[in-house]
């Protein structure tokens, strides 16, 4: 398919500016096994074999070298001898065989199998110009060839030494390469000389146009391949392309034109460069970016490529201190190489640890933060660097090989370092690509530096957000809890969700959860407070409407923005009764325990924290043992786009299904609910089991203010509790009991004085009086006769304290039930 020059003139060019032509290519592809998967009909034609017959084999057979070029061709290189193929690196059968990782080209004698016509013969031996790229990434394709007839470039083109020294593969109409859409995703890696950009504009055309045809053209060199990947002789011919219309392709370039290729060579860095920064950074996620920079060296820059971090680092915390020394120790965190699978795994694997020993060129790189390049490991540097590292003969994988070490910083701190290394098959690193390494590790450093102040925000913010939220006991006296928190998906993460569990006078227990409305460290200070607040005012018996006024007055009193939904619910297991005031926030679910069924309690929603002027309500519900009850916020069962009653009907749905734990149960709701997409907010889940008191672990009695009543009171506790199989408490509960119910009556202002014992995990003792003031612990002297009462409580009891109702207090101490605090 030959197409005249002046309807192929590059667009922009005048016809006469430009002397262009098409001749076809073959195009073949040879999977991992080294057989051959896709054979375009260009192949069959210029080969003489037909897609049956070839797919399938092995390519080495199917494309037999002859040997050396036409004697015609060595004794008259002029005109088109194109003496650049002669040897510009591992030859067609090297490639075939994929013992290379980068792209290859060059100029081979090939046995053909087409039929005889007026100018071939079978077995007639076929002088081509030949490219291959090498295939990266999942799919068994591991090589693309590309090959057109040289005898046809010269025979019916005619074209003089200048213009055969301008050739690139273009694409033309009727494609037969394979998948077209797969070719769009990985021309850029199928070429890897190219940028992002380029590789676009060349994948629209062969969309566009089809079928792949060799172009020449006089305009545009830039190389083919980093030239520095490239094996070739030193003085005498150097690999560059022509890019007509942005196409790239090898061609042959005097040796004295050295301007045009050190300003190629520039431009090729430059592309590498631009293109390694688009390619990395497109996550804040550490491992992510880790994996981005290490790959993006392998396989044009490098043939290994292995990072090492700082422990600091790498554990999200804050900036390195001063530089690293002898006892640093970093993270091999990632390896990247096009070696045969697993071959540096045994001997350095990613994750180990430790400090590099001062002689090596590793430490000289991380302890001066300065690049240090080998230009080639001998055989004494390789021992001598295997030797700092016991059980460890790192001989056979660096000896012979190039070595370029790269610092990684930020801010001109060491935060690690980069090994580069090629195999002997390659050029060695010289002083432009120490520049070239040098600039990759300082952009990859930035990029690490970003990752790394993101990870230790981010630690900073859940180390904030799990400090902010309680440690809650499972057990309280009377109910089983367990609770959930997620953070919430935006960046930062901190919100100003909470739940809490606060135990009351009277074995009653608090069950409070509050959203913050916002996010970030305003909202999560906001939410520290107001649940400081809720504590303090529960511990002073406030009732659940009372507590939420004087919630609402403090928010308004801390600012204008502050607003926030809560929900406090008092649980009495002696009464069976669920005391609750709401203000906005979304209603809990009540799981009756007699038939599994579940309900959202319709309570007075109230106005939410820090509007003001709207009055709250409290409600009472009974409930039975095993009734549970779920409190969450609205980050669970709220999703843009879906109206809330469906998540709240999904919250009684979940909420009611049967578990084995309290744990299990949540799981069951997150697992329901979490699962829906699109959640940003945060969640705060908590779920209560409200399993009651039997009647017959509560005792109660009433005393006269007569200080023969504390007699009386020993004599009760002493009964009932080995009335309960517990002598062991015994005698701490007379002390104790006898102590409190002395205080009482010598202070009280009736002569109403209340006793009572509770069992639960732990025994409780409560003793009320009329006297509202709470007393005080004091320090008596030596010859003091009284206020010792209440030490001997703080020292005896597991835990202690007292408490104001209107007119009337109650100080209550528990007690293990072996007797120990």
């Amino acid at each position: 398919m030959d197409r005249g020059s002046e309807r192929d003139t590059p667009p922009g060019r005048g016809a006469g500016d430009t002397e262009a032509g098409r001749i076809p290519l073959a195009v073949v592809v040879v999977d991992r096994n080294g057989l051959v998967s896709h054979w375009s009909s260009g192949a069959r034609r210029l080969f003489g074999v037909p897609r049956e017959g070839a797919v399938g084999r092995a390519a080495a057979d199917l494309l037999p070298v002859s040997g050396a070029l036409p004697e015609n061709l060595q004794a008259d290189p002029a005109p088109d001898a194109c003496p650049a193929y002669e040897e510009p690196g591992p030859d067609l059968e090297v490639s075939l065989g994929r013992h290379t990782g980068y792209a290859t080209a060059g100029r081979a004698r090939v046995f053909a199998h087409r039929p005889a016509g007026p100018r071939e013969a079978d077995g007639e031996r076929l002088d081509v110009l030949w490219w291959a790229y090498p295939l990266i990434g999942p799919g068994p394709a591991r090589l693309l060839v590309l090959a057109a007839d040289a005898t046809r470039l010269r025979a019916e083109r005619g074209y003089d030494d200048e213009t055969a020294e301008r050739i690139s593969p273009g694409f033309a109409r009727h494609t037969e390469l394979p998948a077209s859409e797969e070719l769009e995703r990985r021309l850029p890696e199928i070429l890897p000389n190219m940028g992002p950009g380029l590789s676009g504009r060349i994948v629209s055309q062969v969309l566009e146009l089809g079928y792949p045809v060799l172009e020449f053209s006089q305009f545009d060199r830039v190389p083919v391949t980093p030239y520095w990947g490239v094996p070739r002789r030193p003085g005498r011919t150097r690999t560059e392309a022509v890019v007509p219309r942005q196409r790239v392709a090898p061609v042959a370039v005097p040796a004295g034109a050295e301007q045009d290729l050190e300003y190629a060579a520039v431009r090729e860095r430059l592309e590498f460069l631009n293109e390694v920064s688009s390619g990395i950074g497109s996550s804040l996620d550490l491992g992510e970016t880790i994996r981005e920079v290490t790959s993006a060296a392998v396989p044009r820059f490098a043939d290994f490529a292995g990072t090492h971090l700082r422990a600091a680092v790498l554990a999200g915390e804050g900036f390195p201190d001063g530089p690293p020394d002898a006892q640093t120790v970093m993270f091999r965190v990632w390896v990247e190489h096009n070696d045969e699978p697993g071959r540096w795994d045994d001997t350095v694997p990613v994750g180990e640890s430790f400090a590099f020993p001062e002689h090596t060129p590793f430490y000289q790189c991380m302890s001066t933060g300065e690049p240090v390049l080998v230009p080639r490991v001998t055989e004494e540097l390789g021992n001598r660097i295997s030797g700092e590292f016991e059980k460890r003969d790192l001989r056979p994988l660096i000896t012979g090989r190039s070595l370029l070490i790269v610092p990684l910083k930020a801010r001109n701190v060491v935060l690690g370092f980069m090994v580069l290394m090629r195999r002997p098959d390659r050029p060695q690193f010289d002083d432009m690509d120490r520049t070239t390494g040098a600039e990759l590790a300082a952009r990859a450093g930035l990029v690490l530096d970003n990752a790394r102040m993101y990870t230790y925000q981010e630690n900073v913010a859940d180390t904030l957000q799990d400090s902010m939220l309680p440690q809650v006991t499972p057990r309280m006296a009377g109910c089983d809890v367990a609770t959930r928190y997620l953070p919430g998906t935006r960046l930062g993460r901190i919100g100003g969700d909470w739940f809490d569990t606060i135990k009351l006078p009277g074995s009653r227990t608090a069950l409070v959860v509050g959203d913050v409305m916002g996010h970030g460290l305003n909202s999560a200070a906001m939410m520290g407070q107001l649940r400081t607040a809720v504590q303090t005012m529960a511990a002073m018996e406030t009732p659940p409407a009372q507590l939420l006024r004087n919630l609402d007055d403090l928010a308004r009193r801390l600012g204008d923005n502050y607003l926030a939904t809560c929900l406090y619910a008092v649980y009495d297991p002696i009464r069976g009764e669920l005391h609750l005031a709401n203000a906005g926030h979304i209603p809990p679910v009540l799981v009756r325990a007699e038939d599994g069924s579940s309900e959202l309690l319709d309570l007075p929603t109230g106005a939410p924290i820090g509007v003001g002027g709207v009055p709250f309500e409290a409600t009472r519900v009974r409930v039975r043992p095993g009734d549970r009850l779920v409190l969450c916020t609205d980050g669970l069962v709220e999703v843009r786009g879906t109206d809330i009653g469906e998540g709240l009907a999904a919250l009684c749905e979940s909420a009611a299904h049967p578990a084995a734990s309290m744990d299990d149960a949540c799981d069951t709701i997150i697992r329901a609910l979490n699962t829906r997409g699109g959640r940003k907010d945060d969640v705060a889940l908590l779920m209560a089991r409200l399993n009651g008191i039997p009647g017959d672990h509560v005792a109660e009695w009433r005393l006269d203010a007569d200080p023969r009543e504390v007699g009386r009171a020993r004599r009760l506790v002493r009964d009932r509790l080995l009335s309960w199989c517990l002598p062991q408490a015994v005698e701490s509960a007379e002390l104790l009991v006898s102590e409190v119910v002395t205080n009482a009556v010598r202070h009280a202002g009736s002569d109403r004085i209340g006793l009572r014992v509770v069992r639960t995990d732990a025994l409780l003792f409560e003793v009320t009086d009329d006297e509202p003031a709470l007393p005080a612990m004091l320090d008596p002297g030596p010859l003091d006769e009284s206020g010792r009462g209440l030490r001997v409580v703080s020292r005896l009891a597991r835990e202690w304290g007292a408490s104001a109702t209107g007119h009337r207090k109650t100080v209550w101490f528990e007690q293990g039930i072996t007797g120990s605090r």
